[in-house]
Formats: C-alpha cells, sequence, structure tokens
C-alpha cells in the first residue's frame, strides 16, 4: 500500500476475494490505519478496496459461470454421502434467496469469496451480482477500513477480533458438516439393502 498506494489496497483486496487464505481483516484495517497517515483518503480507500472486491468476485463469478451447472452436478454426484437431491435443494434454496445471499454472503468470514461461484454457475444476472457484491463488500470494507483509521498505531487489533469471528463461522461449518455425514450414515444403515 506505501508503494502502490491507495490502488495496492483494492488490488490486495482483490487477491484476497480470489485467494481466501489471504486476510481481508488484517489488509482493511491496514488500509485504513494507512490511511489514516494521510497517504490516502478515507473515502478513497472505501472505494478501492469496494472496487476490488467487486473485481475479485467477478473473477470467482466467472469460474462458476465456465463451470456451469451440469459439470456442477457432474462433480458434486461423485462425492461420498451427497446426493443430487441435494444439489437439488441448495439450487432451489439459491434461487429463492440467491440475491440475500450474495448480499449477506460478502459479509460473512470465509463465505466471502464462495458465495460468486454459485451466482456464476446459476447466471445470476451480472448487473444484480456486481450492485449486491458492491454493496455487500462496501459495508464490509466500511466497518474494517474505518476501525483501522480510528484506532490508528493499534489498527492490528481489529484482526484479533476479527478472526474470533472467523473461527466461530468455521466451527459453525464444521458442526453442520458433522450433522449432515452422521445424519446420512443414519440413513444408510436404516435403509435396506
Amino acid at each position: 500500500m506505501e508503494t502502490l498506494g491507495v490502488v495496492g489496497a483494492g488490488l490486495a483486496i482483490a487477491l484476497e476475494n480470489v485467494f481466501p487464505p489471504l486476510p481481508s481483516e488484517v489488509i482493511l484495517p491496514l488500509a485504513g490505519f494507512t490511511a489514516s497517515q494521510g497517504t490516502f483518503g478515507l473515502v478513497e480507500a472505501i472505494v478501492w478496496t469496494t472496487a476490488g472486491s467487486v473485481v475479485g468476485a467477478l473473477v470467482l463469478y466467472l469460474v462458476g459461470a465456465l463451470i456451469g451447472r451440469d459439470r456442477t452436478r457432474a462433480l458434486v454426484g461423485r462425492i461420498p454421502l451427497v446426493s443430487l437431491a441435494d444439489v437439488d435443494r441448495a439450487e432451489a434454496f439459491f434461487g429463492r434467496h440467491a440475491r440475500t445471499a450474495v448480499f449477506v454472503g460478502r459479509m460473512v468470514p470465509v463465505f466471502r469469496s464462495l458465495i460468486s461461484i454459485p451466482a456464476g454457475v446459476e447466471r445470476m444476472p451480472l448487473g444484480t451480482f456486481v450492485l449486491l457484491t458492491a454493496a455487500g463488500s462496501a459495508v464490509w470494507n466500511t466497518i474494517f477500513v474505518c476501525a483501522g483509521y480510528l484506532l490508528g498505531e493499534s489498527w492490528g487489533v481489529v484482526q484479533q477480533y476479527a478472526g474470533i469471528l472467523q473461527w466461530v463461522v468455521v466451527a459453525v461449518v464444521v458442526v453442520l458438516c458433522a450433522w449432515f455425514v452422521v445424519g446420512r450414515l443414519r440413513a444408510r444403515s436404516l435403509s435396506p439393502s
């Protein structure tokens, strides 16, 4: 960010969207801290990081669109304990709640990037996808950039609390996956062979 300025912040967030192990919870507060030092403005930091979020999300949307529905079904059909009926239910859910899923998904750790793929698979209208992604990303980015801006030298504190939120989300996902697997194994053991 010191070398590329506000464009570097946008680029870092675009990369974070494509490669989720790069944590936005570190990049965004750092952008806010850098803005507080006068390197660039607070509004610029929010605008450029949101633009970076949209660019990164569009890459994953394109991946989903290129994979397509048929290939996705074929790939998921090979996963043990997952049936095509599960895919049908997921598609139906996304069909009913696509807009909410994309908007809210942009504010949920781990799912921030992943939500773009089903949007691409389902061919959500591109304008709608971009608008919802920009809106959800703007909320998320504003919170973290402003936190870094206000905390100044202590901007790293944000990452500690965001890390807790991320682990809570991961724990919930692990519990839900375990519940799903146990339920499927029980159903298989009870069904007549």
